[in-house]
């Protein structure tokens, strides 16, 4: 409820900045400098123009009350439904062009008729002494000033109800899953806009200026110094007029093509959740709606993707594991006692991800070891033990040669190092402590830890307990200690649930 005050108060602001701007001030000071009054006379024109304002103000209220209603009803809803929120979100996007026909009727009504009414009546009671023509032009004014009136605020309303749209947004999609979408269709056109802006910014008050002319030149006649000092003051508001236009324009339409530069920046640095908001009611509604469905697109695919990856990697592992029945499974407990370090570790998911494939891969460079060596029964002689120690190097050149998947590097840090000793007499470079990639201390506990646990066929696995004790003891030389730390810590707590349970 919050932001739709901000945001009402917002366009109450900008109204009533804009209305006392435009009608004590432009309006003000075109007649104040243009008519020639007594003090008794612009005592009674000023009570004209207030008590028009007041009058004007009040019919606009009851207009802005109508307008505003759908918006309002989300936010006093007391069971919110997805049928409001579109409803709402609709007429937010229309609610610059509500403004805008909220001051050409109510708003230009609301202060003519009563200040044609009051101005006739005191030409009638000698309380102003103009001819009734005046009076006709002040009319024809009013149009002119409600005009450039209404532009601003057009403008100024699209960038107020910007903030309120992202919210609306963001309550579907966390509430009902769904996304609210003008899918493509524009309220109002950029080719209107600067119809509208043209005429309004520019054509407008050089009429206005021309009016007033015609008004000057009748009282003037023959003082044309006195003219052209009342003419500077009217094109030096003119064109100070035009130029805060003609700026609102250009961010109205500076604004989502830098959006939108941003979201393709950020696709490009691999955002690939990067959609952008929906706050237009022009063609870049199409724009932007055609650019969020191309984002879905590129999720859908990197998805289909990831999975056909991930599998392609769980079948070099299964062939793997088909070559020793011994070893099968291995490389999938390794992987999940991996990311229970990771997850534990704080990772993060695209991390953890990483870190599934790289453990997943691990042992692959044994494809490249015989099977005489591999599948050997009894204790590997020192040669044979020099064989089996080149799989991590084997194993990284194998995946080195995957295209297509940006950061495999990071992956193959894991194949590469996870044989690697936290006190440097590891291999295959016998690299220590940190330096040791941070995919291979993770993956070094979890590999050790299933190979002691798990049958060979010269031994059977030892009971967990015993192997989490080599692993803590080991803590600081073999193994990182804070990775090592962390599985400890897990199993035990896991062994001591399950013998609960049990």
């Amino acid at each position: 409820m919050k932001s739709f005050i901000n945001f009402r108060k917002q366009l109450l602001h900008n109204y009533i900045f804009g209305s006392i701007l435009a009608v004590l001030g432009v309006g003000g000071i075109f007649i104040y400098f243009t008519l020639s009054l007594s003090a008794i006379e612009f005592s009674v024109m000023a009570a004209i123009l207030v008590i028009s304002f007041f009058f004007m103000l009040i019919i606009e209220y009851l207009a802005f009350s109508k307008d505003i209603e759908p918006i309002l009803k989300v936010y006093e809803e007391e069971f919110l439904n997805l049928t409001s929120l579109r409803l709402a979100f609709t007429r937010l996007h229309s609610f610059p062009i509500l403004t805008f026909k909220r001051i050409m009727v109510p708003h230009l009504i609301g202060l003519s008729a009563p200040a044609v009414i009051l101005a006739s009546a005191s030409i009638h009671m000698e309380l102003l002494s103009i001819p009734y023509s005046f009076v006709f032009f002040a009319m024809i004014g009013a149009i002119l000033v409600a005009g450039m009136h209404g532009i601003i605020e057009f403008f100024l309303t699209i960038k107020a109800i910007q903030p309120l749209l992202k919210e609306l947004s963001h309550t579907a999609d966390k509430r009902f899953s769904q996304s609210l979408s003008l899918e493509g269709k524009s309220v109002i056109s950029i080719k209107r806009k600067f119809q509208l802006s043209f005429l309004y910014i520019t054509v407008f008050p050089i009429l206005l200026f021309g009016l007033a002319t015609q008004v000057k030149l009748d009282i003037l006649r023959d003082s044309v110094q006195n003219y052209w000092s009342w003419a500077a003051i009217v094109i030096f508001i003119g064109l100070a007029f035009a130029y805060f236009g003609s700026k609102l324009l250009f961010l109205d339409i500076n604004q989502p093509i830098v959006q939108l530069q941003n979201s393709m920046k950020n696709i490009q640095e691999g955002s690939l959740t990067a959609k952008t908001d929906e706050l237009y009611s022009d063609e870049f509604a199409g724009l932007v709606s055609g650019f969020n469905h191309m984002v879905d697109a590129i999720n859908i695919r990197d998805q289909q993707n990831q999975m056909m990856f991930e599998s392609f990697l769980e079948s070099l592992s299964a062939a793997l594991d088909a070559r020793d029945p011994y070893t099968a499974g291995h490389s999938g407990r390794v992987a999940a006692y991996s990311l229970l370090i990771g997850e534990k570790y704080g990772l993060s998911e695209h991390e953890l991800s990483l870190l599934k494939k790289s453990a997943i891969l691990h042992d692959i460079g044994k494809i490249g070891i015989s099977d005489k060596i591999l599948q050997k029964d009894s204790k590997l002689t020192d040669e044979e033990f020099a064989e089996i120690k080149k799989h991590p190097v084997v194993g990284a050149n194998i995946v080195r040669q995957v295209q297509g998947f940006t950061e495999m590097e990071v992956v193959i840090e894991g194949i590469m190092y996870h044989h690697e000793r936290y006190d440097g007499r590891g291999y295959p470079t016998g690299i220590s402590g940190t330096a040791i990639p941070l995919f291979g201390r993770i993956i070094s506990v979890a590999d050790a830890f299933d190979a002691m646990t798990s049958n060979r066929p010269y031994r059977n696995g030892m009971a967990f307990e015993r192997a989490l004790k080599i692993i803590e003891d080991g803590m600081g030389s073999q193994w990182d200690p804070v990775f090592a730390g962390i599985f400890v810590e897990l199993m035990r707590k896991t062994v001591k649930s399950q013998k609960a349970i049990s």
